[in-house]
């Protein structure tokens, strides 16, 4: 199989039908083998009926439901875990993905060998202040932390090599920087596409502020784990002997003063300096047992169940 298309949704009710029919169109035209993956991520507005109805009509159509709305990362995990093409395909379910963009998308990952493209929504539909320029500002901070020079990381229209999604983990909210978990994962061939962006059709956009903060959350996550993720102990240690030379620097400088320059004057524990050194010594200690912990729970990481899949078709 060349394509796996993964669609994950939440309440796309009305653009279903008009979604499979535009992407049916322009594969078969275009002669690729390939399934469509929808994955309802707890859609309580009939979408999983239009789906459940596609798929008994079109063998190509294939879902995942969730019994309950877990978001989209935790759908596009589902997805990847179920793709079978050889070049997978992500796009959003909303119609503001253009289909017609996936032959150049694959002939980029097949013919010119890269690992992942990322869609970049030059020219958008969006709102100025509620979407363009919030993702203006998160994409520059990522492009900042993360050394990839991509304009469009949150773009839902993505291709990547079937090695690719299935080495990854995408969890929480990090749908956003699949990009910087594939180059963290070794995959440096990244590239980048001019897309077209639809006005949306049906619905309302998912986007809030809520989301706009999360990213940057998450960004701060994955800097650290990209940066630190295999190794806590360098940067809990090396911040833990830090303290500790500061903590022990004023308990020897308290000593040395009491002792030899000062002996008649006040306690040591009537002096600032005292608690100085305290408090530092004692964060210091945390800092180790911190970076320790992080070494345990590292090497004894267990797979857990994440979500839970009430339905497939």
């Amino acid at each position: 199989m060349q394509l796996s298309i993964i669609i994950p949704l939440l309440n796309e009710v009305d653009s279903l039908k008009e979604l499979h029919h535009w992407l049916s169109d322009t594969l078969e035209a275009n002669g690729f083998s390939y399934e469509v993956i929808f994955i309802d991520d707890g859609s309580t507005d009939g979408s999983w009926e239009v789906i459940d109805t596609l798929s008994r009509k079109h063998t190509e159509v294939k879902a995942i439901r969730f019994n309950r709305n877990y978001g989209k990362s935790q759908a596009l995990h589902a997805g990847f875990e179920a793709a079978q093409g050889d070049v997978i395909i992500t796009m959003d379910a909303d119609l503001q993905d253009n289909p017609e963009e996936i032959p150049e998308l694959y002939k980029m990952i097949v013919d010119e060998k890269y690992d992942l493209v990322s869609g970049w929504k030059k020219k958008r539909y969006d709102s100025v202040i509620a979407k363009n320029l919030p993702s203006k500002i998160f994409n520059a901070a990522a492009r900042k932390t993360s050394g990839l020079k991509l304009h469009d990381f949150n773009c839902g229209l993505k291709a990547y090599r079937k090695e690719v999604i299935k080495t990854v983990d995408v969890y929480g909210e990090m749908h956003r920087y699949i990009p910087v978990l594939a180059k963290n994962a070794g995959f440096s061939q990244i590239g980048e596409k001019v897309v077209q962006h639809q006005k949306r059709k049906y619905g309302e956009t998912k986007f809030g502020m809520e989301r706009f903060i999360n990213g940057f959350l998450d960004l701060l996550t994955i800097w650290f784990l990209g940066s630190f993720g295999k190794r806590p102990m360098h940067l809990f240690g090396a911040l833990g002997v830090l303290m500790s030379i500061v903590g022990f620097s004023f308990a020897g400088y308290l000593g040395v003063d009491k002792v030899f320059l000062n002996p008649t004057g006040r306690l040591i524990t009537q002096r600032p300096q005292f608690y100085i050194a305290l408090v530092a010594m004692l964060i210091g200690v945390q800092l180790f047992i911190a970076g320790f912990i992080g070494e345990l729970i590292l090497r004894s990481k267990r797979d857990k169940q994440r979500y839970i899949i009430k339905e497939t078709l």
